[in-house]
């Protein structure tokens, strides 16, 4: 499906112009965003799925999860079975690691988790301590944290404990990563983990100039920016063998598809074969997950089929 396909003309024209004048503005920019998606997603479709809010995978206030089962009304996955549990996907939020939340708003996140439901995936919306709170490694930890829990408990949601795929966005993805890739951090994927997918990812520590969130960088990875080449996760690309899903959009926050590229050339290099990787055209580093559960499921496909491919 073409990228953008079910927005109004006016609202594929405010994207078009916002598009690339992104890293200028990007609260200004993303506000626009929120404004075309949001009541689109008010009026999608959640039937089928089951939502539990607030479960306490830790003892902080911020250490909950919110899990999406789809019911039976819901068919299986490609090549699974009626009644066989399903694979679990873990949606990590951004937010500069000094801000954001698992709802944006009332309906973003969850209408990725509401998407990954409804097309037989248990949908997992999680929480994570703050760099006020947690700096690094601290979103490592509390996603590890989070997938100990869930690989506990998640049967009885009818999901599938040796079937779980951390999907981390921007802020969320230098977490996913930092967990899966850096041999520093000692909470690491067990075999419950098959696959990770990183959309958006700040996989690189910087404070240059052309970073807007340079803040946020130094209040999660420290004011020693000696020390950012040793906590950005995309140099130990080639310490993990775990299948990867790259996802960026055509307008990032600056620099982040740069880095991105730069994880898909080392895991590339490492592996000796590309890993999936998907340029979604015409969006932005936020309507990357706003436009999940809009009608436009291209980047949701890929990540279906990646799963189903990684069993």
């Amino acid at each position: 499906m073409q990228t953008l396909a079910n927005l109004s003309d006016y609202d594929r024209g405010r994207m078009a112009q916002i598009g690339p004048v992104w890293g200028k503005d990007i609260q200004k920019n993303r506000d626009v965003v929120l404004d075309i998606y949001t009541p689109m997603l008010a009026r999608s479709p959640k039937d089928g799925v089951r939502l539990t809010r607030n479960l306490a995978y830790g003892s902080h206030p911020r250490q909950v999860l919110d899990i999406f089962s789809p019911d039976t009304s819901i068919a299986p996955m490609h090549g699974m079975a009626p009644g066989q549990p399903r694979p679990v996907a873990v949606f990590v939020h951004g937010g500069a690691f000094v801000r954001g939340d698992k709802h944006v708003n009332d309906e973003i996140y969850d209408n990725v988790l509401w998407w990954l439901a409804r097309h037989g995936v248990l949908g997992i919306n999680i929480e994570y301590r703050l760099a006020n709170e947690a700096p690094f490694p601290g979103g490592a930890h509390d996603l590890h944290a989070a997938v100990q829990w869930l690989a506990a408990n998640v049967a009885e949601f009818g999901g599938d404990a040796r079937r779980i795929y951390p999907i981390g966005h921007s802020a969320g993805g230098a977490h996913v990563a930092s967990w899966a890739f850096d041999p520093n951090i000692a909470a690491k994927p067990g075999a419950e983990t098959r696959g990770l997918v990183i959309i958006s990812g700040r996989v690189r520590a910087d404070t240059l100039p052309e970073n807007p969130n340079a803040p946020g960088v130094r209040a999660y990875f420290g004011n020693d920016a000696s020390l950012y080449e040793q906590r950005s996760p995309v140099i130990y690309a080639d310490r993990c063998a775990l299948p990867v899903l790259i996802a960026i959009a055509e307008f990032e926050n600056p620099l982040l598809d740069v880095y991105a590229a730069e994880l898909l050339y080392r895991l590339s290099l490492a592996r000796r074969r590309a890993p999936r990787f998907v340029r979604m055209a015409g969006h932005n580093h936020t309507s990357i997950v706003a436009h999940f559960n809009t009608g436009e499921d291209l980047l949701g496909r890929e990540i279906l089929d990646f799963i189903a491919a990684h069993p």
